[in-house]
């Protein structure tokens, strides 16, 4: 009888044991991510490992109790006695965010565990566990990246926001009607249709760099709208720049020129003040923006256009040199040229010629020169009329009166010279003007010079350009030693520095 209770008692004891670890065994293992539970089949190594004093308890009826230890991202916190409380206390974090951000898809922006312990007694310290919760966690925005590189990044709702985003960036160098053509044509054929004549089609819209759209949790005042994304994108990021200060550079000016303020630009230099004299070729720290990524557009442009004619020069032995006349008038002719164009940003950067067609050639202008000359006619260039000096004054209204040629003082020496071959028509005094001469160029041009001291040819002398015809003074109306010089064209009087090769 003892040994059959014995037995019995310890056949007992062994199917309550077992009846435990089946327990434990049905324990589903889940995670909490955003107030989602996990109970870890890993706790019921408690259970296991307290058998017989769970089956003396069950024996005498005393249930157990289940806490639950609290992690977060990875590390504990403590540890709490209903899984309400956690819940309770995120659901409130995202409530009062929820109350600024009510269109975005609030979370707990850590990833939080919790793993149930079956014991006897709990002792959790769970109001000191709840109030480091309540500091350690943060709301977050599921939110889709716009990732162009590892370290720039944009925010947004969602994914089809991102396409939007991306689209509506390349409409901001393309219009929607040339957008909606190159969509049309690439639905329709594998290849770019040619375009005609006069017309530009695209041929392809790229980005400078690819973007990747990546799901993350964000701060909620990440989150960009369609129209700031594409405003940050636009604008780019500041990068850090050295400037070259050139002549005439202030820190005011430099500080302008790169959209700082003077106090901006000191926090960037750490070795230059208000008092600092800025050297020129000294490097500055500036900082200025750079693009993120920037919109290509190729585009194929067919277009006719005009080929300027060439002028033809003839030299004709019977004509008087300085003398021509237009024996063939000059045509454009016409060509048809395909370019190949690619603009960034809205800006050409490349212009290529990729075929060529020539409708109509062009004709050339044919002009004749004469080269016959003649000591006493005028090569129709003239020289300077003295050996150096400068202009002191120049044709134009000077004194309340009209000044009609020019001056010319301060020569290396006082000789005058004619200033194109030539005849002297007239030679002596001629009023205001003192001693004066007259050289008639036989080409329609006249040159007249005064204020001399002495003359040295006469009327009706053949003189060459740059031949001395007398020396400079201050005879008549003169302040000083210079030479007044005037030109006539036809009878006309005429600007002298038209007509003068110094």
């Amino acid at each position: 009888m003892n040994w059959f209770n014995s037995k019995s008692a310890k056949h007992t004891k062994k199917t309550r044991h077992n009846r435990i670890v089946e327990k434990c065994k049905s324990f589903i293992h889940t995670s909490i991510h955003n107030a989602k539970l996990v109970v870890s089949v890993a706790t019921c190594s408690a259970v296991l490992l307290t058998g017989p004093t769970i089956l003396a308890n069950e024996t005498n009826h005393s249930p157990l109790d289940t806490i639950f230890h609290v992690y977060v991202d990875g590390e504990r916190i403590g540890s709490i006695d209903d899984v309400q409380d956690y819940e309770k206390l995120a659901e409130n974090k995202i409530k009062e965010y929820s109350k600024q951000y009510k269109s975005l898809n609030l979370v707990i922006g850590q990833n939080v565990e919790l793993f149930p312990e079956r014991v006897f007694q709990a002792r959790t310290r769970a109001e000191q566990t709840l109030e480091k919760l309540d500091e350690l966690l943060t709301v977050k925005a599921e939110a889709v990246a716009i990732k162009f590189d590892e370290e720039v990044k944009l925010f947004v709702e969602e994914e089809e926001t991102a396409k939007q985003v991306i689209n509506e960036f390349k409409l901001q160098y393309i219009s929607e009607d040339d957008w909606k053509s190159f969509e049309e044509r690439k639905e329709k054929e594998d290849t770019i249709e040619e375009p005609n004549i006069g017309e530009t089609i695209i041929k392809n819209v790229t980005l400078s760099k690819e973007p990747d759209f990546e799901f993350e949790l964000a701060e909620p005042s990440e989150l960009l709208s369609v129209d700031e994304a594409i405003k940050m994108l636009k604008l780019g990021t500041l990068t850090e720049e050295k400037y070259t200060v050139s002549p005439g550079d202030v820190l005011g000016s430099i500080a302008s020129d790169h959209q700082l303020s003077t106090k901006e630009l000191l926090s960037l230099n750490s070795d230059i003040t208000e008092d600092t004299l800025l050297q020129i070729g000294q490097k500055v720290n500036v900082t200025a923006y750079k693009p993120i990524v920037t919109v290509l557009v190729e585009k194929l442009s067919l277009i006719e256009e005009e080929i300027t004619f060439q002028t033809e020069t003839r030299e004709d032995s019977s004509m008087w040199k300085g003398d021509s006349k237009v024996v063939q008038e000059g045509k454009p002719g016409k060509r048809i040229v395909s370019y190949e164009i690619t603009e960034q940003n809205g800006q050409t950067i490349k212009r290529q010629v990729v075929d060529e067609e020539v409708v109509e050639e062009a004709v050339n202008k044919v002009v004749v020169r004469g080269t016959k000359q003649s000591t006493s006619r005028g090569t129709g260039s003239l020289g300077w009329p003295a050996v150096g000096g400068y202009i002191s004054s120049y044709q134009g209204n000077r004194w309340g009166r009209f000044h009609k040629g020019i001056d010319i003082a301060r020569p290396s020496n006082y000789n005058i010279l004619s200033a194109d071959n030539g005849t002297v028509i007239s030679a002596g005094w001629q009023g205001g003007y003192g001693n004066t001469i007259r050289i008639n160029h036989n080409n329609g041009i006249e040159t007249l010079y005064a204020h001399l001291e002495s003359i040295d040819v006469r009327v009706g002398q053949t003189v060459a350009k740059g031949q001395k015809i007398g020396i400079m003074g201050t005879t008549g109306n003169s302040t000083g030693i210079h030479l007044h010089f005037e030109v006539y064209q036809n009878g006309k009087l005429q600007n002298p520095m038209d007509y003068l090769n110094r």
